[in-house]
């Protein structure tokens, strides 16, 4: 097992590259807490911030800030402060806001729009502090919505802030790490839930337990009792939890 401040990860099976990226990660977040608290605590700009932001990006996540950050959809007006790139193609856009300012859908809103109209899947927003992913998606095909929300900060959370943020990493991204992330957070909605409960393997896993529990070994059960109970009384009427 492999400890970095505060932080603890398995090593033996771990591939290494992976294992480095952690590493890597795990001493950038714990080097970057005391600016980003001073930021904080003198409410910094959202310049000063973005500047935390781009060395954090390359640093820590290992996206070079010449050559894989660019800032030509920056404007004026409502603008991406950051496009990530992985080859010639934008794999990100990174909206970023004051240090102090909190985030929500109103904050997410002019990057969505630019990614939807960019074909962009992928939308970083932050504060320096809290670091949200999200999916928008591309082209026809609907996005998964947030992804991950971190808090840099968050010290009773580090471990899983850094488990997250590790998807992020360009090697992460590159060995697709982060679209297994959103597969598995898509799986987790109430639909597909459901149907997995009701799926033959689990059925049949519950009518064994359900027999255990009765010891009632002369009575097979029945599948079709479990199924029904299932479908009309714990996922209809919500019974679960």
């Amino acid at each position: 097992m492999t400890r970095t401040g505060e932080f603890t990860f398995e090593s033996a099976s771990t591939p290494q590259w992976e294992a480095e990226v952690r590493a890597r990660l795990a001493a950038c977040v714990h080097r970057f807490s005391g600016p980003l608290s001073d930021l904080i605590a003198r409410d910094a700009n959202e310049g000063d911030t973005r500047m935390l932001v781009a060395d954090f990006l390359s640093e820590g996540l290992n996206y070079s800030k010449y050559g894989e950050l660019t800032t030509e959809y920056r404007t004026s007006g409502e603008s991406i402060d950051y496009g990530i790139l992985l080859g010639d193609q934008v794999f990100a856009f990174v909206e970023v806001k004051q240090c102090g300012q909190e985030l929500d859908h109103r904050s997410l809103r002019p990057a969505k729009s630019q990614a939807d109209k960019d074909g962009v899947e992928w939308v970083l927003l932050t504060n320096g502090r809290r670091w949200q992913m999200h999916h928008i998606g591309a082209g026809e095909t609907s996005g998964s919505g947030l992804v991950f929300d971190v808090d840099l900060l968050d010290a009773e959370e580090a471990q899983e802030t850094l488990d997250l943020l590790f998807h992020l990493s360009r090697e992460a991204v590159e060995d697709g790490r982060l679209d297994d992330l959103r597969r598995w957070r898509e799986a987790l909605v109430a639909e597909q839930l459901a149907d997995a409960l009701l799926a033959d393997t689990v059925v049949e896993a519950i009518r064994v337990e359900v027999r255990r529990r009765t010891e009632h070994a002369g009575h097979l059960g029945d599948a079709d009792d479990i199924v029904r109970t299932l479908r009309e009384d714990v996922i209809a009427r919500g019974l679960l939890g």
